[in-house]
């Protein structure tokens, strides 16, 4: 049960003190992409585009891990110029323990920020990473992830009220 639970959760990505993880040593940020980054799908907007060249300036090196196939991950990456893994197999430990070999970073000084509890973060978690959990962009997604939104509500409903929160930040480990 304990890699359910992320060790930090934001509303949105915006809302992430980037620099002060930088601060702290972190220097690697591994990303899913849908949902997280952009609605489910969509390619990689202005919005996108901006906010990964903010966190390159900052310092971070970054790798996108998605389950999604070659063609969309490579396409959404082409504006962003990162280093990027498809068929990431999440919630294996695989896929992140690759993404950190790509970047040069390890679990002791690599992020990890994605939407869902029981790939993204189970998988984080599991490999050893301190993971962000934001709540997904656009609630319109296929019918699988949909399904499994039912029992993160719950999950997120705890979370909240364990800790006396209603929305914002949180962190798990208080």
């Amino acid at each position: 049960m304990r890699n359910l639970y992320p060790d930090r959760y934001y509303d949105k990505k915006e809302d992430v003190p980037f620099e002060t993880y930088y601060e702290q040593g972190y220097r690697g940020v591994i990303f899913d992409i849908d949902n997280t980054l952009v609605p489910h799908d969509a390619p990689a907007d202005e919005k996108a585009i901006t906010f990964i060249a903010y966190l390159k300036k900052l310092g971070y090196r970054i790798c996108l891990l998605s389950n999604n196939d070659k063609e969309r991950v490579a396409s959404f990456n082409e504006p962003l110029k990162v280093q990027y893994i498809y068929k990431g197999g999440k919630p294996l430990t695989k896929g992140y323990k690759k993404a950190m070999e790509l970047m040069g970073t390890d679990v002791s000084n690599t992020l990890f920020v994605g939407d869902q509890i029981f790939t993204d973060i189970w998988g984080a978690k599991s490999a050893g990473l301190y993971s962000i959990l934001l709540d997904p962009i656009n609630p319109k997604e296929e019918i699988q992830i949909v399904l499994k939104r039912i029992p993160e509500k719950y999950i997120k409903w705890r979370y909240r009220r364990k800790r006396g929160l209603h929305s914002g930040c949180f962190d798990v480990e208080a």
